[in-house]
């Protein structure tokens, strides 16, 4: 079975259009993330993510290495936009979120890109890292419908979502994929620079699963719409772990499609921040994912 993107009527009815202007006018004042910058990224102004009014891609291709449902047998059609509206000192992609390393795009080449990863087989777009390209994708996904996109699109993100943004993407995306980082703001600000990270993400989430639900499989197991949420297990319990997946059962869905991530290893600048100078113990990871089972959640990432 082909699951169409829900972007698909928002375009036939012009209604995308006027989400794409809203976006847009958004990058004036600039309010895209959690940090609400305040800064005119029209006039060049740049705020945390330091992103203008252009977008900046890495790379893009058909990935193996994402979660089952979204994987599938043909990959998930990833996008990896430069630059982050975090500053995680352990940044695993560090070179693409810090560093930017990247190159700038038209809107008609990043549709391009959309294009062609349909035509590699792929299951879905997926948009890794998109919350400060927001009104740029939109304009990118238009052009893309024009030449008949038609694939799920996953918002593949930080968590540090502006409600405000989320709206405007209510009816556009299909699967949200969020990080949830932290519980505790002391953490969120000592190694992200965002002590209201834990509020934030919270809201979030809820908004996220208000507009998409739990996560929906096909019978080949392919995900087509939902909520799929990555928890990364931190040393010595930094993360907040227990909390966070009492929050998730208690207040999203028990039924929430969860990937608790035990590929922690210290990089950029984890070695200055002990004990995120070294990997998680096997018992650190055993305790995270039986710390979710107890609060009642059931549906594992494999």
């Amino acid at each position: 079975m082909k699951h169409v993107g829900s972007y698909r009527s928002l375009w036939e009815t012009g209604e995308l259009e006027k989400r794409q202007a809203a976006a847009w006018d958004r990058l004036i004042d600039c309010d895209l993330c959690g940090h609400r910058c305040r800064v005119n990224r029209l006039a060049g102004e740049t705020g945390i993510c330091r992103a203008d009014d252009t977008v900046q891609v890495s790379s893009f291709g058909a990935h193996f290495g994402e979660e089952g449902p979204l994987v599938g047998t043909r990959g998930s059609g990833t996008i990896f936009f430069t630059g982050c509206n975090l500053k995680c000192v352990f940044c695993q992609n560090w070179d693409i979120s810090q560093m930017r390393m990247g190159r700038t795009l038209s809107d008609a080449e990043l549709a391009k890109i959309m294009i062609s990863l349909q035509k590699a087989g792929c299951h879905n777009i997926n948009l890794v890292t998109p919350t400060h390209y927001v009104p740029q994708i939109l304009k990118a996904l238009i052009l893309a419908c024009e030449k008949g996109l038609r694939l799920p699109l996953v918002y593949n993100c930080g968590g540090y979502e502006s409600l405000t943004t989320l709206e405007i993407l209510d009816g556009v995306i299909d699967i949200y994929m969020p990080d949830v980082k932290y519980a505790h703001s002391e953490s969120a600000l000592r190694f992200s620079k965002a002590k209201d990270y834990p509020t934030v993400v919270k809201s979030a989430l809820k908004e996220m699963h208000r507009q998409v639900g739990d996560l929906m499989v096909d019978d080949s197991g392919i995900a087509w719409r939902g909520l799929l949420v990555r928890h990364l297990v931190l040393p010595e319990g930094l993360a907040g772990t227990e909390e966070i997946m009492g929050f998730i059962a208690d207040e999203i869905s028990k039924d929430t499609y969860i990937n608790i991530m035990d590929q922690y290893r210290p990089e950029y600048r984890a070695g200055e921040h002990p004990p995120l100078n070294r990997r998680i113990t096997s018992h650190e990871y055993k305790e995270a994912v039986r710390m979710a089972r107890n609060a009642g959640l059931h549906r594992f990432a494999r």
